[in-house]
């Protein structure tokens, strides 16, 4: 399932998100949207987790939840229109 992550600190690093979310389960991939211009992340990212139980498991777990000083937002991405 893939997942977006949103309202995040612009100090969070693709390595700090995989840590946080392989705690719900195995971990395809995770892209962090950096600003072309700036070279600094957008706040969002991506996540794409194989097992759907788990992945459900994590948004329930952690949408809404602090995390560095800002509550996410963890919810299954939709594909653009």
């Amino acid at each position: 399932m893939n997942m977006y992550i949103g309202n995040l600190s612009y100090n969070v690093k693709e390595s700090d998100l995989r840590e946080v979310m392989e705690e719900f389960g195995t971990v395809d991939s995770v892209k962090l949207i950096i600003d072309r211009d700036t070279r600094r992340s957008k706040g969002f990212a991506f996540i794409e987790m194989p097992e759907v139980s788990e992945a459900q498991n994590a948004i329930r777990e952690l949408n809404g939840a602090t995390y560095e000083g800002r509550p996410m937002v963890v919810k299954e991405a939709l594909p653009r229109n």
